[in-house]
């Protein structure tokens, strides 16, 4: 029987960084492992705390954000985007220690670089994580793919001194769910005739894309684990998820996801964001909030201009006091690069937003990314000259 009548079974790896920045610090100070410790805190703080090398948690005072913590530290409650402080309640003998992007980037493209000389097909999905196509990789069908999968980390792990886990299953949604199996430095593989045995007694937030308020809405429905969603009528769920979001949740109870390893690096969006000194008010701070807001709309235009990019998706991310986060996105009718349009349509998302809490931060993105010099780039209309946000 030829070749072509047996293709090869489509293997896809999803493969995470363990403790990303964390790790690449114990391998800066050994002597920590074993103990909690805590990435975060703001830039302007990271030269007075590298000097006091080893400060604990308890001792922190200021509006930092916890980036990542050791697995130690997480025991106790304390994960990323955590006010560091919070993090002090819950784990005050932790070592605190400031991130350092510049050596997580050296790290990142020396993993990746790893994993290239096993598979050339490699889409980016971050600094910590990537997947991998193994469907005709050398190995990949071995196992299931887990073959390959040892190989990679045991090589990751003598390259770089970093662990990592890896999942392998038919396609990237099962992968990415698989990789979180055996954490850290584990390996999981996943057969598609097995997504019964191992994936629906999961709950329905382990699907990557269903969060916090889609899980409670499921959780008031009656429905609590995969199988139970898989199992219902996809009518019904359209009707109360709508017809996009509630389409894609009965397939991805059903372990369907035909999206290909995307192996270009070209970005989906970029953003700009900041963290207030002070939690500031929608109204009481408008003209702060607003200077704010118009400079970093201009700062993300020149980050798109510099990098030759348009975009179409315009959208703001605000953080309370109260930690919650929340976002809102507009599509406008053509792509821009330009300041004043994306202020103006980041204002209108503005006023999609609840603002009653006062605000520890505030971003601005532009996603829908294409190439400025792209056929597809038609420019936007340019923006009314009083056009105004509620800032």
């Amino acid at each position: 029987m030829s070749a072509e009548s047996n293709p090869p079974i489509r293997r896809i790896a999803h493969l995470d960084m363990d403790a990303f920045y964390a790790s690449v610090e114990l391998l800066r100070y050994p002597q920590l492992r074993g103990q909690p410790v805590v990435i975060g805190g703001s830039s302007s703080e990271l030269a007075a705390r590298r000097h006091a090398q080893f400060a604990l948690v308890r001792d922190y005072a200021g509006r930092g954000v916890v980036t990542t913590a050791s697995y130690e530290a997480r025991e106790f409650g304390v994960h990323s985007a955590m006010g560091i402080m919070q993090a002090a309640q819950l784990c005050p003998h932790a070592i605190l220690l400031p991130a350092d992007f510049n050596e997580y980037r050296n790290y990142s493209r020396a993993f990746k670089a790893v994993v290239a000389q096993f598979s050339p097909s490699i889409e980016d999905r971050g600094i910590d994580e990537v997947y991998v196509d193994f469907t005709q990789a050398e190995g990949g069908q071995a196992e299931g793919g887990r073959a390959l999968a040892l190989r990679i980390q045991s090589a990751i792990q003598a390259g770089t001194g970093l662990s990592c886990s890896i999942g392998v299953a038919p396609n990237k949604l099962l992968a990415k769910m698989v990789s979180e199996f055996r954490k850290p430095n584990g390996v999981s593989v996943l057969y598609e005739s097995e997504l019964a045995a191992k994936i629906w007694p999961l709950p329905c937030r382990k699907i990557n894309g269903i969060g916090p308020k889609a899980s409670a809405r499921l959780e008031q429905l009656g429905i609590r684990t995969i199988g139970e969603l898989a199992h219902c009528e996809r009518d019904w769920l359209v009707r109360d998820f709508g017809p996009n979001h509630g389409s894609w949740m009965y397939q991805s109870a059903w372990g369907w996801d035909d999206r290909p390893v995307v192996t270009d690096s070209e970005p989906v969006s970029m953003s700009r964001e900041t963290t207030f000194e002070r939690d500031l008010h929608a109204v009481r701070d408008r003209a702060e909030l607003r200077a704010l807001f118009t400079q970093l709309c201009e700062q993300l235009a020149q980050d798109l201009q510099r990098h030759g990019y348009v975009g179409r998706v315009i959208g703001i991310k605000l953080r309370y006091d109260n930690f919650q986060r929340t976002t809102r996105d507009l599509t406008i009718a053509g792509y821009t690069s330009d300041a004043a349009q994306i202020r103006r349509a980041a204002g209108q998302c503005l006023k999609r937003a609840p603002l009653e809490r006062r605000l520890r931060l505030l971003g601005v993105r532009v996603g829908g990314l294409v190439r400025s010099d792209s056929p597809a780039a038609r420019l936007a209309d340019a923006p009314p000259p009083d056009a105004l946000s509620l800032f």
